[in-house]
């Protein structure tokens, strides 16, 4: 073997050398590219949801490099750095975006929240000045110097009177309670049960499956917790027709007869069918009535069904003199209003209007709480003592929070401070009741009793929806309330159904007896008007 020169020796190792580095280079290259691979499958992937939510050019961009990622090489190190930076760029602008959706949406909340605590104000403001231009002419002075004190500061009406005599002890803010119509919400369901028992749809004792959970309830507990499925099945199947019927008894749709000026007769609803006859029968749509109104019907409720005629003796003589004035005994058995009753105490002792509770006495009434007239609404519609009906007492509270039970506290406050005048008595005549009737006891677990009771959970549910910045400008209705004709004097027709003929109370003599049911000749036939009724279990 020749000897090589030094100079070929030191080209061999150079060569040597470079081949030895090459192979390095490209083996380390292989393993830096598995390496790589592997660390950017998830990132890859990630890369890929952003660039399909990327908008204009970033997102044509992204597509673009995805392409050139799958099928020709992977992203460099430079590549991969900016597009580190557009994701960093694309996050701060989605956080700034975020932050300023917040803003407007927490700027928007306290925007509604002062519209609504306006629109209070407003109210409060209007019903102060009512209640110092009310005519107090004739008025018990203690009676309202109490029930104004107990509506404090509260937008709201109240009707104190004599549910068996008639006579009207106080109006406090006189244009609502005598000239101003509201919706009923759940007081409507007296009317509803009034109509089931007569029409034999339910009996008092009897349950139904209210398809909440598993519960079923009879119309005490209904009445107590004010469940609107209870009575959209009852209205279902009575029908609108005789629904209507009861109402117009009950002196809905037309004029107490009271000695103030401009007293409104309110609205009834003309025509529904289908599910909104349900509805109406639960929630009082389309009916619009008066505290006074209210009043004579608790009042009808609590003597046997006597509907009378209010009435405010001006000056002593006639207190004297004062007589009963009777409108018309209703077409409505005794026993069967009797048997609203426990309800009624129910709701006070354990259901909607504890607050309403008086130790001293026992208290009747019932609850509504709704949306009407562009501001929630608190009812109450009671009397007191039931043995003894000596009371009856109607609030109406307007405003953002107002509900049922704040309408119910304020008459409780009255109930209580006028308890010693008109408070139980001894040896006077009393209404037969039995003890069941004075202490019912609910049928349901009490845990279960936020479940049934649905009159409060549905005015929550639109208060909480107001809090999110849907509450409506002053001035402006976000009710539900529907436009509706007002009745009007016009020649009786038949009914298209005829109800079933309860048994009834024969009218004494002298008294008129109550009118039958009249509906306008433009109703179209029976077979045109569906009536849906929810389904019921046997």
């Amino acid at each position: 073997m020749p000897l090589l020169s030094p100079a070929a020796l030191a080209r061999r190792e150079k060569r040597s050398a470079a081949r030895t580095s090459l192979q390095t280079k490209s083996k380390q290259a292989r393993v830096d590219k598995k390496r790589d691979n592997k660390r950017s499958v998830g990132k890859k992937r990630a890369r890929e949801t952003a660039s399909k939510r990327g908008r204009g050019a970033d997102k044509r961009s992204s597509s673009a490099r995805n392409n050139d990622r799958r099928n020709r090489r992977p992203l460099s190190r430079r590549e991969r750095l900016l597009e580190s930076r557009r994701g960093s760029e694309r996050r701060r602008r989605e956080e700034i975006a975020r932050r300023e959706a917040a803003r407007r949406a927490e700027l928007a909340r306290q925007a509604a929240i002062a519209r609504q605590r306006a629109l209070d104000q407003a109210l409060r403001d209007e019903a102060t000045a009512n209640i110092l231009r009310d005519e107090t002419t004739g008025e018990d002075m203690e009676v309202r110097r109490i029930a104004v004190d107990a509506l404090g500061n509260h937008a709201g009406t109240v009707v104190v009177m004599d549910p068996v005599g008639g006579r009207v002890y106080t109006v406090i803010n006189q244009d609502w309670a005598l000239r101003r119509g509201f919706k009923p919400c759940s007081t409507i369901k007296l009317v509803t049960g009034a109509a089931g028992l007569c029409e034999k749809v339910i009996d008092s004792t009897q349950s139904i499956d209210i398809s909440t959970g598993y519960h079923r309830l009879d119309l005490t507990d209904s009445l107590a917790y004010s469940n609107n499925t209870y009575f959209q099945i009852v209205g279902g199947r009575v029908g609108f027709d005789r629904i209507m019927n009861y109402a117009r008894q009950m002196g809905l749709g037309e004029r107490t007869g009271i000695n103030h000026a401009n007293e409104s007769a309110g609205r009834v609803p003309v025509y529904k069918t289908g599910y909104a006859v349900n509805h109406m029968c639960s929630h009082g749509d389309d009916f619009e009535v008066t505290p006074i109104q209210l009043a004579t019907l608790v009042s009808a409720i609590a003597n046997g069904g006597t509907l009378l005629k209010p009435h405010l003796p001006r000056t002593p003589e006639e207190v004297a003199v004062f007589k009963p004035e009777i409108r018309r005994r209703l077409n409505i058995p005794v026993e069967e209003l009797r048997r609203l009753v426990p309800g009624m105490i129910g709701a006070v002792n354990y259901g909607t209007a504890k607050l309403a509770y008086d130790a001293m006495q026992t208290v009747a009434g019932k609850t509504g709480s709704c949306t009407g007239q562009g501001s929630k609404l608190g009812l109450f519609a009671s009397y007191a003592p039931v043995h003894d009906p000596r009371l009856a007492v109607v609030v109406i509270t307007r405003g953002s929070g107002e509900r049922g039970r704040v309408a119910a506290g304020v008459a409780g406050r009255i109930y209580r401070a006028l308890n010693h005048r008109f408070g139980n008595r001894s040896g006077a005549p009393q209404i037969a009741t039995t003890p069941e009737t004075l202490m019912p006891r609910p049928k349901i677990n009490p845990n279960d009793a936020a479940i049934v009771s649905e009159e409060d959970a549905e005015a929550d549910a639109a208060s909480a929806s107001d809090a999110a910045g849907t509450v409506a400008a002053p001035g402006t209705s976000q009710g539900n309330v529907k436009s509706v004709l007002k009745p009007v004097d016009i020649k009786p027709t038949e009914v298209t159904t005829k109800p079933a003929q309860p048994t009834t109370q024969q009218p004494t003599t002298g008294q008129p007896a109550a009118p039958s049911a009249t509906l306008p000749s433009v109703q179209p036939p029976e077979s045109a008007r569906p009536r849906r009724v929810l389904s019921t279990s046997p």
